[in-house]
């Protein structure tokens, strides 16, 4: 079964994670109150990242919109990932990690 260009996205925003070594779960979207909560939590040394993948050209829901304004005014970071973003979310967990001290 072929991977979709968000699948693809999702497969490279775990290597990176992994190999930041950031801890990070992957909520199931469901009728259970799911809805809209981004691809990936992460913890980058203490910092809360929430990373919402799409493909290029890909647009974010207002839900998702939502819950990326409220993970921000609770003090997280939230960032959406595409394949033209991959570099950008490797240099940003760079950063949060060398902005903590640990790398």
């Amino acid at each position: 079964m072929a991977q979709t260009p968000e699948a693809k996205v999702k497969a490279k925003i775990k290597a990176i994670l992994k190999e930041h070594g950031v801890y990070y779960a992957m909520p199931i979207g469901s009728g259970f109150g799911n809805a809209g909560v981004p691809d990936f939590l992460c913890c980058v040394d203490g910092s809360f990242l929430a990373i919402e993948a799409k493909a290029n050209g890909g647009k974010m829901t207002a839900l998702q919109l939502k819950n990326f304004r409220e993970i921000h005014d609770a003090g997280g970071i939230t960032i959406m990932v595409d394949e033209e973003g991959l570099e950008r979310l490797s240099g940003y967990v760079k950063l949060l990690k060398k902005e903590s001290g640990y790398e």
